[in-house]
């Protein structure tokens, strides 16, 4: 036990470089053996009763002994075998460390390798016009500058240089595929300075040259794919394509859409390859191109695209042959210039053709069809060379909403010319008559219950005691209106018959346009010809009369079409009534605004005449005579231009209320002279008198004098203050005894027009101050 004790010690200085785990083991079978005699010693001596005193003593310093050396062993473990475990652990480390250095130094060696190896392909290629070869070549290359920045090594001086190369060598590839690009695809575009117009077109052309391709079949040029291809691969294709795509809209495809006259060639010539031309075709009287030429035109181009520029080709590279497909990652080249240009293409297709196709008519809109049918083929034609992706497009939509763009582009239309109309001068004008009628359409019969009402009301009708309307009932009196207007009516009348027949949504809209076209009349007439219904009488007679026409006829206009509009127009929704008041309010105001006109200027002459004071001073007879004169010269003036203008109640009642508003106010003025002589009196008189004879000579509405004579006569039904007027001039010139007889107690015709205090008064003025007067004084009572 010692000798091995001795042992251990003795190695300790060598641990590091022995078998520790020998050395346990070796111990435990030691402990294994010791605890195995001291089990035996015990049992003997606790469990035989065997005295072994003295074995048990040798057992003890046996264990004792063992006991050390496990001590010293452990001693040996924690001072010298924990320190070479951290020395050896510390060295691990550095080793690992090495290693991973060395690994990453290969790795850079690696891809420094791999950038040479490329750029040197790249460098071989390029000469060669490998395009393709070439533009991968310097995307790995540039893939292995990236792997080395990875690797945090940027401060290294020859990362900078790499990078600058490869920076120089892809510009100088992109000048080469520009250079390439520009000979291969040339555009002949006319000179800036031309004067811009659609002749300008004429001159574009487009040369897809086929270089030094000696394909047989009519597919791109291989060098062109090539060129594309690299321009993909070094992320210059999509801003290439797109500037190609807007001088392809500006200067070919929409001026094929936009003028009918400019058709489109294509030659294919051996050595230039293909020309893509716009020329102008000899007779050309359209004004529009139809859908169908259009969609020719453009499919021709698209088509020469796709096939010597977009397309396929078949490539042979160290005799194999396969197939170069141009894309940018899962997208064709056709499927990207498809989405540069259609967006702009539709909306010019749109607005420059399919606007103009829909029809006028609602009876052409059944042979629509064929354009849905041609813009369907179209489409379809696109989608099979990919540059259309999608089902739906807002082209197809529109050709297909054809109903509802008839309905928006007739409403337009009807808008703009009753607009038009209401714009247009007034003076032109139609005489309607009593008998005159709107010309309605004949319209098909309504449903059975509206025949059933409608032979219910005949039969009551019909009916011997039932009261007959006369045949002048609901019938406009003879009068003038605006041409325009009457036009407007027939506008309206026509666009309800393009209602009826129509689709829902196309009958609804036609209805409420024709409203939309009475509300426009009653905003946009009376301002703008707001001054010349002021200073104009004879327009704003005109007006009147334009009002009423077009309310008479909205009374009956909604009924006669009603059944025959959707529902629920057709249970009485449409209707016109509710805009009758608000015309009739609309001509009775134009008409009285021309009325307070006239009477403040009737009013403004009759202040010139000083108020009939002193009329036996020869400058006050004057002026007041001259005062009358004007004002029955305006009246004779209104009378020739609302002759046959005006209805004949209408006008008898404007004259007269005018006539009226004269005399009212030369009676006035007299009634407050204080004093008029006898010379005064005379001259009053005979102003007066003119006033009688000459004011119904102004009531003439109609244009044959003969007919005439039965409204002067019927003057004191339209002048109110005619009676008194006359009884005033009576007075002028009558003496006492006459004037007191006509007052008869009260009860004479005088006393009918005047109050006692106005007619003493006027004796007053008359009549000096004697007994006679103080006595008929006395009888006005």
């Amino acid at each position: 036990m010692a000798s091995f004790v001795t042992e251990v010690l003795a190695s300790s200085g060598k641990l590091e470089k022995e078998d520790l785990s020998g050395k346990i083991s070796k111990m435990s079978r030691k402990v294994e053996e010791t605890k195995e005699e001291l089990y035996e010693m015990i049992n003997k001596r606790y469990a035989d009763f065997l005295p072994s005193l003295q074995g048990s003593e040798e057992l003890m310093i046996q264990v004792d002994e063992v006991s050390k050396e496990m001590d010293a062993l452990k001693n040996c473990i924690e001072n010298e075998v924990q320190q070479n475990i951290q020395v050896a652990v510390t060295e691990y480390a550095k080793l690992k460390q090495q290693l991973e250095k060395n690994t990453v130094i290969i790795e850079v060696l690696g891809h420094l390798k791999e950038f040479h190896n490329a750029m040197e392909e790249f460098n071989k290629a390029l000469p060669n016009k490998n395009y393709v070869e070439a533009a991968n070549m310097l995307k790995q290359a540039r893939a292995s500058v990236d792997s080395l920045k990875v690797w945090k090594l940027s401060q290294v001086p020859l990362l900078g240089a790499l990078s600058s190369e490869l920076t120089v060598q892809r510009e100088n590839l992109i000048h080469h595929l520009g250079d390439e690009w520009k000979r291969l695809v040339i555009w002949r575009l006319p000179p800036s300075n031309d004067p811009a117009g659609p002749k300008s077109f004429l001159k574009v052309e487009l040369n897809l040259s086929r270089a030094c391709s000696k394909d047989i079949e009519p597919t791109p040029s291989a060098l062109l794919c090539c060129v594309l291809q690299a321009l993909a691969i070094q992320g210059e294709l999509q801003n290439k394509i797109k500037l190609f795509s807007q001088v392809l809209v500006k200067f070919m495809l929409k001026p094929v859409v936009m003028y009918p006259f400019i058709s489109v060639t294509v030659a294919e010539q051996q050595e230039e390859g293909i020309i893509l031309a716009l020329q102008g075709l000899e007779k050309s009287h359209d004004e529009r191109s139809t859908p169908s030429q259009v969609y020719s035109k453009l499919l021709m181009v698209l088509k020469t695209l796709h096939k010597h520029l977009l397309g396929t080709v078949l490539m042979d590279v160290s005799h194999v042959w396969f197939f170069l497909d141009v894309s940018i990652g899962d997208k064709k080249l056709s499927a990207i210039l498809g989405e540069l240009i259609w967006e702009e293409m539709s909306r010019c297709i749109i607005h420059e053709c399919l606007v103009h196709s829909i029809p006028n008519n609602s009876s052409q809109l059944e042979n629509y069809s064929t354009v849905i049918k041609q813009t369907e083929e179209f489409e379809k034609s696109l989608k099979e060379m990919e540059f259309l992706q999608r089902d739906s497009t807002d082209l197809l939509k529109y050709a297909r909403d054809v109903n509802c763009h008839f309905a928006s582009k007739k409403c337009k239309d009807v808008i703009v010319a009753a607009r038009k109309l209401m714009t247009s001068k007034m003076h032109n004008t139609v005489k309607i008559t009593p008998d005159y009628k709107v010309h309605l359409p004949n319209l098909p019969m309504p449903g059975q219950e509206v025949r059933a009402k409608q032979e219910v009301t005949k039969e009551v009708l019909t009916l011997e005691n039932a009261k007959q309307l006369s045949a002048w009932s609901l019938c406009l009196p003879a009068c003038r209106i605006s041409e325009s207007v009457q036009q407007l009516m027939d506008l309206a009348i026509n666009t309800l018959c393009e209602a009826i027949g129509s689709s829902t949504y196309c009958a609804l809209q036609l209805f409420f346009t024709v409203r939309n076209i009475f509300q426009l009349f009653y905003d946009v007439v009376p301002t703008y010809h707001k001054e010349n219904l002021l200073k104009f009488p004879h327009l704003a007679a005109i007006q009147h009369n334009n009002c009423m026409y077009l309310a008479h006829h909205l009374l009956t206009l909604g009924h006669h079409f009603k059944a025959h509009l959707p529902q629920p127009h057709s249970e009485g929704i449409a209707t016109f009534v509710d805009m009758v008041p608000g015309f009739r309010r609309l001509g009775a105001r134009c008409f009285l605004a021309q009325m307070n006109v006239q009477r403040a200027e009737l009013l403004e002459r009759l202040s010139t005449a000083h108020n009939f004071c002193n009329l036996d001073d020869e400058d006050n007879y004057i002026a007041a005579s001259k005062a009358v004169r004007q004002v029955i010269h305006q009246l004779k003036q209104l009378a020739t231009v609302w002759q046959d203008v005006l209805p004949v109640s209408i006008y008898c009642k404007a004259m007269g209320n005018l006539l009226n508003t004269a005399i009212t106010e030369v009676i006035a003025k007299i009634m407050m002279l204080e004093d008029i002589s006898s010379e005064g009196g005379e001259h009053l008189h005979t102003l007066c008198q003119t006033i009688i004879e000459e004011g119904p000579l102004v009531f003439t509405p109609l244009a044959e004098e003969n007919k005439n004579k039965k409204y002067q006569e019927e003057v004191p039904l339209y002048v109110k203050k005619w009676g008194t007027f006359k009884e005033l001039v009576i007075v002028l010139r009558a003496n006492l005894q006459e004037i007191v007889d006509r007052w008869t107690d009260g009860k004479g015709p005088l006393a009918v027009e005047f109050s006692s205090t106005e007619i003493k008064n006027l004796i007053r003025a008359l009549f000096q101050n004697t007994e006679r007067r103080a006595v008929a004084l006395t009888k006005i009572k």
